[in-house]
């Protein structure tokens, strides 16, 4: 099974955009790695603009390049706004959906979660990370896996959870009630430049 591995951290740098949506990676250091210090940046052009905006959703995402192109062809193919449509997709996964219930810290670890069984949907195990859940589907922990350390520590450190799924920490369960809007979503990507990045 493909996996993301590697330094979250340098990544962030590199493309100067927080993947793990929280800006801590990019608050000791401003400049790329490799750099001694700020250096002038030289200005990219269209493709390179395209180009890194498609690396920073695919990483924030987790989503390696055959699964990020193969959700963005689906998503053309469906009726309305392209760009909202992948987001949406990528929004609608099952590692998201368990990272933006709150049983995981980052995205990394979510998919970690369901990758060794530790998540039922609609009372059923799925092990699929890339998995697209339906709206109404109830996601929660397996009951041998509710007192985990970390599903404990990543809820208690949840203050919030986005509208479109409900959360019952209590019970270990929630529900992706809606699909979420773009204002919902991180305003720092422009999902347009993706779009046209494959269009060219």
């Amino acid at each position: 099974m493909s996996r993301m591995n590697g330094p979250v951290w340098k990544v962030s740098r590199r493309l100067g955009f927080s993947i793990l949506e929280t800006g801590e990676e990019l608050q000791r250091r401003q400049y790329a790695p490799g750099q001694h210090g700020p250096t002038k940046r030289v200005k990219l052009t269209n493709y390179g603009l395209q180009l890194r905006e498609k690396q920073r959703i695919r990483n924030m995402y987790q989503v390696n390049e055959r699964q990020f192109y193969n959700t963005f062809k689906k998503a053309s193919k469906k009726e309305g706004v392209t760009g909202h449509n992948f987001l949406f997709m990528l929004e609608s996964r099952l590692d998201n959906l368990v990272y933006r219930m709150g049983f995981a810290r980052t995205r990394r670890a979510a998919r970690q979660l369901v990758n060794h069984g530790h998540i039922l949907v609609n009372g059923k195990k799925v092990d699929i990370p890339s998995a697209q859940i339906k709206l109404g589907s109830v996601i929660e922990v397996k009951e041998k896996s509710k007192n985990m350390t970390a599903i404990n520590e990543a809820l208690e450190a949840t203050l919030n959870t986005p509208a479109f799924v409900t959360v019952d920490k209590d019970a270990k369960k929630g529900t992706y009630v809606r699909l979420p809007e773009r204002s919902e979503l991180n305003q720092e990507i422009n999902e347009l430049l993706v779009v046209e990045f494959y269009n060219r």
